[in-house]
């Protein structure tokens, strides 16, 4: 008897070991704020509350076969997804940048992926919009515009809203592709939609920033500016901010559209806004970056670097991390603007990072893909391969308890 309830002890033991362990995990992954999309999230405010690297280390790269330009990656369940000149939307392994899949499209990805429900939605310049599945690459849908689609997808409620250069913005439904509708533009959609309370955000080159309907596609407002608009808009408490080439960063009532600042920087502005506790932060092609106050637009500091900078800045506990075309991914204190540390790259830095679990990542003209910093909590990439490993440990704990049950006579083991 007493063996008896020996071994149910021991079984009781395994089971609630194995049943405790799985759990835990995915408590440990939802603590991450992973990077989904351009910008962070549909307000594309830039913000992150991910534990954010004060140091450069280089914890991986990974070439691709062209120029990793205006894509930037998105970070989800510990993968990085992003695209590149050589046609292909990559999939690497957040933590070793090891290579998961890659999807071939027909032209080159300057737009940058969005990863919502297990689908990996993006545009390429063959004109067309694709979802991928996030696990395995496989396409589930494309849908073809009238021209090259370098904005990047935004994923609200259902919805695919990008930008195409046909000049039209569209929403598409993100299960099938289906057009729900388009809105016609005066030119190309490079600007990528931004998509808060029921309302799309984005800019155009035919010089003007637009509010559409999020469901219908009408027009709410449009302001113009004096030259095309490439910037991608942030927005936070109510106020819309967006750079154009007429060298201003504006911002905008999300409302009206009504003209709340205006600050020149002396050169175009495609970089895209972030937005964090109060200060806008964005690039210009004069070579600086600036924080602005975002209630005022008064300028905080500007930080000059070697060249353009078209990238746009991710801000994270504390810090922005912002690339240039100086071939350099700099992190800056938001606060001052001083230099935490600089990362020389091989090429022009034109990617915007994105902040995840205590990395940054980015790419590089100069064909690569990089993880700066230091993981900040063991995140398991492939929960197939932890359950496996959970298995193996379960079927350990039962070998176990089948010894426990066998007992030796006359030197012989027996089988109870």
């Amino acid at each position: 008897m007493k063996r008896t309830s020996s071994v149910i002890l021991l079984a009781l033991l395994c089971l609630s070991v194995f049943s405790i362990f799985a759990p835990k995990v995915k408590a440990q992954q939802s603590t991450v704020d992973w990077w989904p999309m351009y910008l962070h999230d549909l307000s594309h405010t830039g913000d992150s509350t991910s534990a954010a690297p004060l140091t450069n280390t280089l914890l991986w790269s990974y070439q691709t076969l062209g120029n990793v330009a205006y894509s930037s990656p998105a970070v989800v369940d510990g993968v990085v997804y992003i695209g590149s000149y050589d046609h292909y939307v990559y999939a690497l392994n957040a933590t070793t940048g090891a290579y998961i899949w890659n999807y071939k499209t027909g032209a080159e990805i300057d737009s940058s992926p969005a990863v919502a429900n297990g689908i990996v939605y993006v545009g390429s310049k063959d004109n067309k919009v694709y979802a991928l599945d996030a696990t395995d690459g496989t396409k589930i849908w494309s849908y073809t515009t009238g021209d090259k689609v370098e904005s990047s997808p935004a994923v609200a409620n259902g919805i695919v809203y990008v930008g195409s250069d046909d000049n039209k913005v569209y929403a598409l439904n993100a299960t099938t592709g289906t057009k729900m509708w388009s809105y016609g533009t005066g030119s190309a959609v490079v600007s990528s939609p931004a998509v808060v309370n029921g309302v799309v955000y984005v800019g155009s080159e035919d010089d003007y920033v637009y509010a559409l309907n999020a469901v219908t596609g009408g027009k709410m407002w449009s302001f113009e500016t004096g030259d095309q608009v490439d910037s991608s808009p942030a927005v936070s408490n109510g106020i819309v901010y967006i750079g154009s080439d007429d060298y201003n960063v504006y911002a905008l009532d999300a409302g009206a559209g009504s003209l709340v600042w205006s600050f020149g920087t002396g050169s175009y502005v495609v970089s895209s806004p972030a937005v964090a506790n109060g200060v806008v932060y964005v690039g210009s092609e004069n070579d600086n970056v600036y924080a602005l106050n975002a209630t005022s637009g008064s300028k905080i500091w500007s930080y000059a670097t070697g060249d353009e900078v078209e990238s746009s800045p991710a801000v994270a506990n504390g810090v922005v991390y912002i690339g240039s075309d100086d071939n350099n991914v700099y992190a800056l204190n938001a606060t001052t603007g001083d230099t935490i540390w600089t990362y020389g790259t091989g090429s022009l830095v034109d990617s915007s990072p994105a902040v995840a679990n205590g990395v940054v990542y980015v790419g590089s003209e100069d064909y690569n893909v990089y993880a700066l910093g230091a993981i900040s909590q063991s995140i398991p990439e492939f929960p197939n391969q932890l359950l496996g490993l959970s298995l193996l440990a379960a079927g350990a704990c039962a070998v176990a308890v089948i010894a426990a049950r066998k007992k030796r006579i006359n030197g012989k083991i027996m089988q109870e």
